[in-house]
């Protein structure tokens, strides 16, 4: 599995899967929500209210994900998850884990053999880079190790962020969690 910590914008990247750091509503918002509905056109918006008067009525709950088609994007889905809010008093770092772990098992489902991941929950959703990114080497490498490495299409994770810094806070916890991995 290879591993990938990059400072870019993760509408642009060309993989199989982009996760969304999406509200419950599904409809759009701020930050990576509102670049990737932007960057994907209507049609994600109207998908996704097809999800909420159907499948969601009453939103995505924290932690889990769905998946879209990702219309003019260059992935072929996007997969919305929600993360937890510190500022809504969701400070468990078990749903943040869910997150990213329930987002990996739909793309392995999809049968995707890449998938980016911004990091979900920082900024404005009240958590420190750092406990994102250690939290999200620890969701991978357990996802890894239930997964024993079998026979699946999933081969590239990459991890979306927006500075050096984050990179370097990612790259850290990575090398901690896994011991090495490849650097774009």
């Amino acid at each position: 599995m290879n591993l990938i910590v990059e400072v870019a914008d993760i509408t642009l990247l060309e993989v199989d899967v982009i996760v969304n750091a999406a509200n419950s509503s599904l409809l759009g918002g701020g930050g990576v929500d509102g670049a990737i509905h932007r960057a994907a056109g209507p049609s994600l918006l109207k998908e996704c209210r097809k999800i909420r008067d159907t499948e969601l009525p009453d939103g995505l709950p924290t932690g889990q994900a769905v998946a879209t088609k990702a219309y003019e994007l260059q992935a072929l889905w996007v997969i919305h998850t929600v993360g937890p809010n510190r500022h809504a008093g969701e400070g468990d770092p078990h749903l943040l884990e869910s997150a990213f772990r329930s987002s990996l098992e739909l793309a392995t489902q999809l049968g995707a053999r890449s998938v980016a991941f911004p990091a979900i929950s920082a900024g404005a959703y009240g958590w420190g880079m750092d406990e994102v990114a250690r939290v999200a080497a620890s969701a991978v490498m357990a996802w890894n190790s239930a997964e024993n490495g079998a026979c699946r299409a999933l081969q590239t994770i990459i991890f979306a962020v927006t500075n050096e810094n984050a990179r370097a806070i990612f790259e850290s916890a990575l090398t901690l969690a896994a011991g090495s991995f490849e650097v774009d």
